[in-house]
């Protein structure tokens, strides 16, 4: 079986500096998924915010974007609502039609779902699935990289990957939806600059946990060309960045403002990935310390 041009895309934007062990069990991976119809369970329901109980599931669209987050690890760090509201909004404003995100979350703890949902005010349809149907249904893979799919009206896989996680990932999302119109990065049709970075990795220490935390990374552009940012990815919900979108000058300097509100007392290590036109891109980044 020929691997598509969208499998193919996914992986080679994703894992092009994998070891060829992990790239042989990607590629079958893909190869498994791609074309495979999506099931979802009987009486679905969905609900904004726990109160509006919608009818979300739609078969009439030609593309959909559906989403697992299983009970395992930092519910936080997988979800990163902010982020799907801002890629939600996005392709509000460059399709045509709208296309359906089904959210379907099962919690170990759904008091902490629900504070999560709240603390981000996202108002979208979820479905909390507290049997863990869906998954049994499709058996998803273990890598929540793999848990996100692009779909069809026919509800088959078209595409597989994290578009909140890797922008890579939402480029192809993009440029499938759109028809081709959005064309992938190619390093080397790309003007390249150098950059340092004054720290990779900060140290917060010990503090209250209650305590909104600050840290600050500054960018030097040293190379000879304009330096942009595309896109700034972080590990975990709790850890978000804000940085000026204009480009920066050879000489010149972008602060990259670290904002990070622990939700309960803990020892973390949070990453941020730079994605940029550097020739070291994408940059990797640590925030540590002791949350009390």
């Amino acid at each position: 079986m020929k691997i598509s041009f969208s499998a193919y895309m996914v992986i080679l934007i994703l894992f092009s500096s994998c070891q060829n062990s992990n790239k042989n069990e990607i590629i079958s991976l893909v190869k498994e998924w791609e074309g495979k119809e999506i099931l979802f369970p009987t009486g679905s329901v969905f609900t904004i915010l726990e109160r509006d109980t919608v009818e979300h599931a739609k078969n009439d669209v030609d593309y959909k974007i559906v989403t697992y987050v299983d009970s395992t690890g930092c519910m936080s760090c997988k979800l990163q609502l902010s982020r799907w509201k801002e890629f939600i909004l996005e392709l509000d404003t460059i399709s045509p039609k709208k296309i359906p995100f089904l959210f379907y979350f099962y919690p170990k703890n759904k008091s902490e779902l629900n504070f999560i949902v709240y603390r981000n005010t996202f108002n979208y349809p979820i479905c909390i699935d507290e049997k863990d149907s869906f998954n049994k249904l499709n058996h998803f893979p273990a890598n929540m990289m793999f848990q996100t799919f692009l779909l069809d009206r026919d509800n088959r896989v078209l595409a597989i990957g994290n578009p909140i996680h890797s922008s890579k990932v939402k480029e192809l999302y993009l440029k499938i939806i759109q028809g081709d119109k959005v064309q992938p990065n190619n390093k080397k049709n790309i003007i390249q600059t150098e950059v340092s970075v004054d720290k990779t990795t900060m140290f917060l220490d010990h503090f209250d946990w209650h305590k909104e935390q600050h840290a600050k990374f500054i960018l030097t552009n040293t190379g000879k060309e304009l330096l942009m940012i595309y896109d700034v990815t972080t590990s975990c919900g709790c850890t978000e960045v804000a940085y000026s979108k204009e480009p920066t000058r050879p000489g010149a300097s972008v602060s990259l403002n670290v904002t990070y509100k622990a939700e309960h007392p803990e020892r973390f290590d949070k990453s941020i990935t730079v994605y940029c036109n550097a020739t070291s891109s994408p940059l990797q980044l640590r925030v540590k310390g002791e949350a009390e």
